[in-house]
């Protein structure tokens, strides 16, 4: 079966689908009109779908023949940003963009499923379609397994269109690809005084500024070298006056990385340093540590079947090989229930407008990915149905 002849006619749709989903952005758990588009497009299919996830969406095609189960997956909602690109299916809602490309990976998912659904009497098993909310807030996969959306299912497969990655490179290596994402909040109570007079209180920012600093020293001190660690603070709020001592201060952090073993150990480490350095300036210390994604691992069976799917779509050249990255993508709650693969899909073509990162105010895909991405959806899944 040529996969690449079966998806060709439905290209424009891919890009059409995706151009209006660009323009119509909306937030993580806001998805609602996003998920009415793709329903009368299943409609339009005759794919049947039940709610989970709300507003998020399984769909199922059932093959004609009895077999195994595999779940493709598409993310819906957008980014608080405001697109800077000047093209004409803009964002049209003010401060919204789907800076991540999510827009193309449900137009990318629709193709797919007017493709298999057209040979269903050719396939074994059952397809189940995920529209999942929320990835940006790392919740919404939570959500569609909590609702029974991987009930029945053998692997899982999903996409990430990377804006940065120049157009036809395609990396779909084993083990663990995204870091695990944990929020922390430190809180310091200092005692309030005079500017003028700092010795007759206890300074909070000075004890929080050291805690920062101090924080540091896990990844230069405290963990392997050869494993990726990063520790950031990225909000420090304190003081009301420039001449008062501030009484108290709040920073708030993320921790990545990837051995879940050091993951466990990360909340007793940072405790220790922000209590033992708030203590050092006479102040105290409370630490809220909050455990969220974990890392997105690729089965090494997934992956390799993965790699020969994409040989067969974009030739042998098109694998391409990244270090891990410490970015998060809630995927990873599917890899922990069943095997999987999560495959990162080249979009970037200076000549189409640059190659910016997600997130970015003029983050844009090369369309051409899209047809690469549904092919790759059809053919992962024929591959899988049918070996």
């Amino acid at each position: 079966m040529d996969v690449k002849k079966l998806v060709a006619p439905h290209k424009q749709y891919v890009i059409d689908m995706r151009r209006e989903f660009h323009q119509h952005p909306e937030p993580s758990w806001k998805e609602t009109e996003t998920s009415k588009r793709i329903k009368r497009e299943l409609d339009s299919m005759g794919i049947p779908y039940r709610a989970a996830g709300d507003p998020g969406l399984v769909a199922t095609i059932k093959g004609s023949h009895p077999g195994k189960t595999i779940a493709l997956r598409a993310d819906m909602d957008a980014l608080e940003v405001t697109e800077a690109n000047e093209v004409d299916y803009k964002s049209q809602n003010p401060g919204i963009s789907h800076a991540c490309g999510h827009d193309a990976h449900m137009a990318m998912l629709l193709g797919a499923a007017r493709v298999l659904n057209g040979i269903k009497e050719e396939i074994r098993g059952t397809v189940k379609l995920i529209f999942q909310p929320a990835e940006e807030l790392v919740s919404g996969a939570e959500s569609i397994i909590r609702d029974g959306g991987l009930d029945g299912v053998d692997t899982i497969f999903g996409i990430h269109i990377i804006g940065f990655l120049p157009i036809g490179l395609i990396c779909a290596q084993a083990g663990a690809r995204l870091s695990s994402a944990d929020h922390f909040e430190i809180r310091i109570k200092g005692q309030g005084g005079h500017g003028g007079l700092p010795h007759q209180g206890v300074d909070a920012i000075v004890a929080a500024s050291a805690v920062v600093m101090n924080l540091q020293s896990i990844v230069s001190r405290e963990s392997d070298p050869t494993e990726p660690v990063v520790v950031s603070i990225g909000m420090f709020h304190a003081g009301t006056r420039n001449n008062v001592i501030a009484d108290s201060a709040r920073l708030e952090g993320t921790v990545r990385l990837f051995n879940k073993e050091l993951g466990q150990q990360m909340p007793g480490i940072i405790e220790r340093i922000a209590k033992s350095t708030a203590q050092a300036y006479r102040a105290e210390a409370e630490l809220i540590y909050t455990v969220g994604v974990p890392p997105t691992v690729n089965d090494p069976g997934c992956a390799q079947r993965a790699a020969a799917s994409i040989q067969k779509i974009a030739g042998e050249g098109a694998l391409f090989e990244v270090p891990p990255v410490t970015g998060a993508e809630d995927f990873a709650f599917y890899t922990e229930k069943v095997p999987g693969v999560f495959v990162f899909l080249g979009a970037g073509n200076e000549a189409k407008g640059g190659l910016y990162p997600q997130h970015h105010e003029k983050f844009n895909i090369d369309e051409d990915a899209l047809e690469t991405g549904t092919a790759l959806h059809v053919q992962y899944t024929l591959d899988f149905l049918n070996e």
